[in-house]
């Protein structure tokens, strides 16, 4: 059973110390917003594990396609996603390169995140545990991110300071332009640093989401509950969220076949401290689904509480897979309601497939994972 972190003392310093510099960020433009048609689709890349490009072979494929599979193929993947999907906004789950392998950390950075890049579609990435491994510190590569182009990301809130890891930031879903719901977020997006390996003498294993992200996500979830229930058009509870972050919580080994959608084929790689952070999702109660990668074979989606918990399967050919298994990519869009004058109101549903890289992109796994007429158990 993973060991418990108490951390309620520690919040409630912090809450003191800084809650008279929390504000919301309801002042900035929406940079991000549903279309015309009432939709917003977000595509997830987890684990590309780019190294130094057409150099660096693919690991776990089939003998036929040895001879000429590299990062190149991880790149092709990219592209035909964008290309097939048309995705309103993409977000990288972490071990975007494999830091061992990548000589260059910056320019493999730029090539991991090439084709989203070149497509001026929005994206946004978070750090997974191998990340930091070359030429780059942890805080490093998240910098360097954060300066290419069309991204969305963020290094760190500037209303939490200190706070634990890189690239704890969330950003806000706007309405349709013309709607009346334009100026409020109606779907909201938390990005999470969940760590590599862990620094506690005596802990081993995997890093966790520590309880000063926690009290950053429970600030957030709750000035934008507040907002999202004020006037203009207050409405009667929070805004949809999803979650995206890299290492799988320790909730995700409660599922067996009988309660999940997808596969999975090898263990939950969790921290083996379990720092309550599906807790506090469950309690700020507007997280829908959680998104994640690292466990490259498995590629399941679970209920549990309210919340879905989802993977996205292993995506680059130079990360560890098995032979035969196609590398594949999460899809997951939002619907919005229609209204009786004709226009877009609130969220109405989420749902998500996966997409596999064989000749016809083939979707699988379609699932809804909440809708106003229905609550996930």
């Amino acid at each position: 059973m993973p060991m418990a972190v108490p951390s309620t003392l520690y919040l409630v310093v912090l809450f003191l110390v800084i809650l008279p510099a929390a504000k919301s960020q309801r002042n900035q433009p929406m940079r991000l917003r549903f279309g015309k048609k009432g939709e917003f689709k977000i595509l997830q890349v987890a684990d590309m594990h780019y190294g130094d490009g057409k150099a660096t072979p693919c690991e776990d494929v089939l003998p036929s396609q040895l001879a000429s599979c590299s990062d190149l193929n991880t790149t092709a993947f990219v592209r035909r996603m964008i290309l097939a999907e048309k995705p309103d906004f993409i977000v990288f789950t972490g071990d975007n390169i494999f830091g061992f392998d990548a000589t260059d950390a910056a320019k493999s950075l730029e090539a991991a995140f090439g084709p989203a890049i070149a497509s001026n579609i929005p994206w946004a990435a978070v750090l997974g545990n191998h990340d930091q491994e070359s030429t780059l510190s942890r805080e490093g590569v998240m910098k360097h991110i954060v300066g290419l182009k069309n991204t969305l990301s963020r290094v760190n809130p500037s209303e939490v300071n200190p706070i634990d890891g890189f690239g704890n930031y969330n950003l806000e879903v706007g309405g349709v332009q013309g709607s009346a719901f334009q100026n409020k977020s109606v779907l909201n997006l938390y990005f999470l640093d969940s760590g590599d390996y862990s620094t506690v003498p005596g802990i081993f294993g995997y890093g966790w989401i520590k309880a000063s992200q926690q009290f950053w996500f429970q600030l957030t979830s709750a000035n934008l509950k507040r907002a999202y229930m004020s006037k203009p058009l207050p409405q009667k509870s929070a805004a949809p969220g999803l979650a995206y972050f890299h290492i799988p919580l320790p909730e995700f080994s409660r599922f067996d076949a009988s309660n999940y959608t997808g596969v999975r084929q090898e263990g939950i790689s969790s921290p083996t401290v379990n720092s309550g952070f599906f807790t506090s999702m469950v309690e700020s109660g507007d997280v829908k689904a959680v998104f994640t990668g690292h466990d490259h074979l498995n590629d399941f989606c679970g209920a549990l509480n309210g919340i879905n918990l989802c993977y996205a399967g292993g995506f680059g050919y130079h990360a560890y897979g098995k032979a035969g298994w196609p590398r594949r990519a999460r899809v997951v869009v939002a619907n919005l309601e229609a209204t009786s004058n004709g226009n877009w109101g609130t969220v109405k549903s989420i749902r998500t497939w996966k997409r596999l890289d064989d000749e016809h992109l083939t979707a699988i796994d379609a699932q809804v994972l909440w809708s106003k007429t229905s609550v996930v158990k």
